[in-house]
């Protein structure tokens, strides 16, 4: 489908220039251009109606979560009828792994994945992957690190169960395969007579219940990380290749303990791969699965968009300084442990790509910001779009800066005549735990209340901000 917004609004203000004017530039091939829009002057619905214009499979680029998770919710509420999803990291946890050698310290990788948000990065890569060209991507710095080569999509990497069914697994009975989708809330139902597959349905995993009758279906696969047997064995075959050389090279430099722990640590990864096609840590052996030369870029979700997409990189002063610090310091934690013999230096090419690479994949940029940097300043060469005025005629809010003393009596008086008014209050606060015990007061003082800050779940986040434009809760 094309791209169609749904909106009772239309541009106003600055906001039919800023448009025509983007418009024309990216008709024209301009390679960088820069919205300079004041907060509140409505950037996003220009950047929809940009993507409208256009037509263009569009990537969105945030430097946070909670961010992120905004402009999905407006997407999604722009463009009901095409394909917005939505790409961050799955960790609620993630502790890396790590050594530190002054204090000879080895801390082992622990993480919590959020299935919810897997299930999302599977749809946007499955959506690309479909070849559709309404799809829109609004993502985190997430979206620079390593995943799979799209050209090895194509293998399933489900699961057969016979006790709980769930997202990535499938189950047979007699003539009939039910598959639950890992990147959906539904399965499909396949009947067999004999090798003839004789109907498809899409039913309900919790009751069985038919949904719809489907004559084609595409299954895409349930994990990010996937590789054919062909694939496994050859990348089987080079570890051991490199793994043998560098115990060489541990054993010339009389480094037995790294040697001897290289070869345990390595050999127990091997063996997993060839009993289950995978091991903890598998990501840090993804140049073999990928066929990546070493020092060669990894693949990404840049590299499952089509040549024409755009790219739109939202608090882009901040968003670019990110991206290009990302490299960096994971180049620096596994450096350490390839040094000590904990892994392979292999490891060394599962990272996030470098600023210059980044770059080099992305086509038509368009970097937005209340306060552009000199480095999206100097890439547009001048071509900046200002956009000041507010739709809503709104101007900047007078600061009024007062006491501590007493603040919160004030603070309460200040909520109840917002809630008069039927408006909204926002309250920052120093710290995640300060947030999470004024929230708790304010509550015991009936006031509609909740927290948002980031070791909030990244959906949850989602869901807080939409009922806060609700009024569901004033603060």
């Amino acid at each position: 489908m094309d791209f169609k917004i749904t909106s009772e609004f239309e541009p106003t203000g600055d906001q039919p220039a800023a448009i025509e004017q983007l418009t024309h530039g990216i008709t024209e091939g301009e390679p960088a251009q820069v919205l300079l829009g004041v907060t509140g002057s409505g950037k996003t619905f220009t950047i929809a109606n940009l993507i409208q214009e256009t037509q263009r499979p569009t990537l969105i680029l945030s430097h946070n979560k909670t961010l992120a998770a905004q402009l999905y919710g407006e997407f999604k509420q722009f463009f009901p009828d095409n394909a917005v999803e939505y790409f961050i990291s799955y960790y609620d946890y993630y502790q890396p792994e790590a050594f530190i050698p002054g204090s000879n310290t080895y801390i082992e990788k622990d993480l919590s994945i959020n299935d919810e948000i897997e299930k999302l990065r599977l749809s946007a890569t499955s959506s690309l992957l479909t070849g559709r060209r309404d799809v829109i991507v609004v993502a985190s710095v997430s979206c620079i690190y390593g995943i799979g080569n799209p050209d090895e999509f194509g293998n399933i990497l489900y699961s057969r169960t016979e006790a709980e069914f769930k997202r990535g697994t499938f189950r047979v009975k007699g003539d009939t395969v039910d598959i639950f989708i890992a990147y959906g809330d539904f399965a499909y139902r396949i009947y067999f007579w004999g090798d003839e597959i004789e109907a498809i349905q899409m039913i309900d995993p919790a009751t069985g219940k038919k949904i719809s009758d489907e004559r084609i279906i595409t299954i895409f696969p349930a994990n990010l990380f996937v590789t054919g047997k062909d694939t496994l064995n050859q990348a089987i075959h080079e570890i051991q290749d490199d793994l043998v050389d560098r115990l060489n090279q541990f054993e010339d430099d009389r480094r037995f303990l790294e040697a001897k722990r290289l070869k345990e640590r390595t050999e127990f990864d091997m063996e997993m791969m060839r009993e289950l096609g995978y091991c903890s840590g598998v990501e840090n052996y993804s140049r073999y699965f990928d066929r990546r030369q070493p020092g060669q870029r990894p693949f990404c979700l840049l590299d499952y968009f089509p040549d024409d997409f755009l790219t739109v990189i939202d608090d882009s002063h901040e968003t670019t300084s990110q991206v290009r610090a990302m490299w960096g310091g994971d180049r620096s934690r596994k450096e350490n442990l390839v040094e000590y013999g904990f892994r392979l230096p292999s490891a060394l090419d599962n990272r996030p790509l470098k600023f210059d690479e980044f770059e080099a994949l992305t086509n038509q940029v368009v970097y937005v910001s209340a306060t552009p940097a000199e480095y999206e300043l100097n890439k547009s060469e001048g071509i900046v779009v200002e956009q000041i005025i507010r739709p809503t005629g709104l101007l900047d809010p007078v600061i009024d800066v007062r006491p501590s003393q007493n603040q919160i009596d004030d603070l309460l008086n200040e909520i109840d005549d917002r809630i008069k008014k039927e408006e909204r209050v926002l309250v920052t606060t120093l710290t995640k735990r300060m947030a999470e015990e004024l929230t708790r007061f304010l509550e015991r003082a009936n006031v509609k209340c909740r927290y948002i800050h980031s070791e909030v779940n990244p959906l949850d986040r989602v869901e807080i901000l939409r009922e806060l434009r609700l009024g569901i809760f004033d603060t």
